[in-house]
Order: C-alpha cells, then structure tokens, then sequence
C-alpha cells in the first residue's frame, strides 16, 4: 500500500529536494522518474487511480494521469514535473533544499511550480472519491520547460483528460486565459570565404546576414500593425533579434553567419504560417546574392492560447478570485490541452517575477487562497 502524504510543507519539501531539470542542454537535462513517481504513490494512497506514461522517444521523462470518477467531463488540475537550470552561486540558500523565511518558502520549483501539486494534494486529501459526480483528474507532465515533449505526447495519443482545466503557473492568484505564443528560429547563410584584401575573392555571409536582419525588422513592423490585442500588456506580437554569431578572422571574409530569433505571437497567429512567411521573404531578398539560406526551428514552438471568455472554467475562476481573467507574455501547456477539447485556465500562487530566478519563492500568504479555490473548483465541477 503506497503511503499516504505527508504534511503540505513536507511535501513541497520533498518535491523541491528531488532534482529534475530539463534543458536542451544534455549537461543540465535530467529524468522527472523520482517526481513522477512520489506523487503517483501519494495519490494511489488517497484512491486514485495513476498511470505513469513514457513519453515516447525521451528516455527517463514520464507524464502521471490521476484519476477519480469516470467520465470525460470532469475538471482537470494540471503541470509540469520539471524545473529550469539554476546558478547555485547566486542563491542565498540551497536550490534543493526548502527554506523559511520571511513569511516565504525558499527554493527551486516552489513558484514555478512543483509546489502547485502539493497544494492540490492538500485540497483534495479529504474528499470522498466515491461521491464524484464528474472526474477529477490530476496532471503531472515532463518537460514543460524545454521541448514540451510531455504535453505534446497527450495531443499525440488523443488523451482524453476533462473539460475544464487549471494549470498551476505562478499567476499571483489571478486567472489567464490568454497567451502569446512562442517560437524560437535558426537562420543560417552560407556563403564563400577568402582574402578580405580583395572582396571579390568571397561572398560575405556576414553583409548578407545584415540584409536579412533588415528585412526581418521591416517584417517585424508589418507584423505590429497588422496584428494588435489591447488584452495584453505589449498589444503587438514581438520579435527580437537574440544571438548572432559569424565568422572568425577580421582579415577572412566571412563564410559563415548564425543568427537565431525570437517570435511572440499573439491568439489568431498561426506559428506554421508565420515560418512561411519568414521563409519566402528572406528566399526573393537574397535571390541571386551566392548565399544559401538554411533555416531551423530549435524546438516546434508554443502555440498562442485563447479560452472563450465565457467558458464556465473562465466565468468561476474570475467568481471565485474577482479578478477578470487577463493575459500574459510568456507560453504554457495551456495550447496543448486546448487541442484535446479542454478549456483551460492558467491560475496559480506563485509569481512569474520569481519564476527561473535565484532565491525563488512561494509567499506563505498564498498557501492558504490557493488550497480553498482549489477546493472550491473541484466542488464546482465535480460533485
């Protein structure tokens, strides 16, 4: 018989001390089995049923579904398993190990957001499973903060999960029910080297990279005026020119030159679309320049979420916290559910000032609000 959970401190204590980076990085990248696993065994021990997932084609990640009830309709409680990468030298105290203090508690994944499931844990610890009149599922996923590999296994299998769903993010307690996208591109010119004495000796990948950049800003403002949301923070779509590297030698025209981007879109953008775009524009500019243009995506990228603002998990999210539900700049698993047919929320108790920051924190303030709406959602739709 598994055990039963400990303590809702004890077990954010537990959950923060197993590490389980992920990166696309091998050095940093690491299995979420151990978490995975301690929360399968504190949910069996409360009556749900766990199915522990391989994500296919990612050894050592695992997605855990927690069942109770039978049906499809029920309410879905929903994030990922993993944390990002962290610098041990600029926190205060151990990442892997929880610290108070402050009214705060200290420590990687506290925020952002292996806590979350210690506060569902804690919400539902008492219910009588028996009396569900709707499901109520428990979702636990790999990856979340690399390649979305765990997410994008459920859309792959067709997983069918609820109707309505919170995902735990570090919101601050106030409901999201949109978001930009997210789509990180690789342009790549190859061009010819040879004796910077003499320019015709070479193609310079370099001046040709600076042709592209150009382009891609005059696309950036076609971009920004043609698309405008005034539910966000920064109304337009966003493009930033993050990394560029070329060459190697003043005294060698460059033969190579790397530049990668960053692209935002807002709900209504197509990220498949969008690279078309990209592809043709840069393809007619350097027609006949000797250049050869490669281009990649580092990972597929994170689809822009929209929920209907009259969807019954938005409508009692914004009841149950009297906050209208807002939007937000940064990317979440939000997409993915919305494919299986889920109607999604993103609502937690951290904050995303904390979220990939040293000394990372989840205020004790915010336990307590978060465990009763919690509560509150799971009597809402499912009994």
């Amino acid at each position: 018989m598994p055990d039963a959970p400990p303590g809702l401190v004890a077990m954010i204590r537990e959950l923060v001390a197993i590490p389980s980076v992920s990166s696309i990085q091998p050095g940093w990248d690491q299995s979420n089995e151990t978490v995975i696993d301690r929360l399968a065994g504190w949910l069996a021990a409360l009556g749900f049923r766990t199915e522990v997932l391989p994500v296919a084609g990612h050894d050592g990640k695992y997605n855990l579904v927690a069942s109770a009830g039978r049906g499809d309709q029920g309410l879905v409680l929903s994030g990922h398993s993993d944390t990002v990468p962290f610098d041990a030298a600029r926190w205060s105290s151990d990442p892997f190990t929880l610290t108070e203090r402050d009214q705060r508690l200290y420590g990687l994944g506290t925020s952002d957001m292996k806590a979350f499931f210690a506060l569902v844990i804690e919400a539902v610890r008492e219910l009588d499973l028996a009396r569900l009149r709707q499901p109520l599922v428990i979702l636990a996923t790999a990856d979340e903060e690399s390649n979305m590999c765990g997410a994008q296994s459920l859309v792959d299998t067709q997983r069918r999960l609820g109707r309505h769903a919170l995902i735990g993010e570090p919101t601050g307690l106030r409901p999201i029910r949109m978001h930009k996208g997210i789509a990180m591109e690789s342009i790549r010119l190859t061009g010819r080297s040879g004796h910077s004495s003499d320019p015709a000796l070479g193609v310079s990948a370099l001046e040709g990279m600076q042709r592209v950049m150009g382009e891609i800003l005059r696309w950036r403002d076609e971009l920004q005026q043609r698309w405008h949301d005034p539910l966000f923070r920064v109304p337009v779509p966003t493009l930033n020119l993050g990394h560029i590297h070329g060459g190697d030698n003043p005294n060698r025209i460059c033969g190579e030159c790397e530049l990668q981007i960053d692209i935002r879109p807002l709900p209504g953008m197509v990220l498949e679309e969008l690279r078309l775009e990209l592809r043709q524009r840069l393809e007619r500019l350097l027609q006949g320049s000797g250049l050869t243009l490669e281009l990649t995506s580092p990972f597929s990228g994170i689809p822009p979420l929209e929920t209907a603002a009259d969807a019954a998990i938005v409508r009692e999210t914004e009841r149950l916290t009297g906050v209208d539900a807002g939007a937000v700049a940064f990317g979440t698993e939000g997409p993915y559910l919305d494919r299986l047919g889920v109607e999604t929320v993103i609502l937690g108790p951290g904050d995303i000032d904390q979220a990939h920051q040293p000394d990372e924190y989840l205020a004790l303030e915010r336990i307590r609000p978060m465990v009763e709406l919690i509560r509150s959602l799971v009597r809402r739709f499912c009994f």
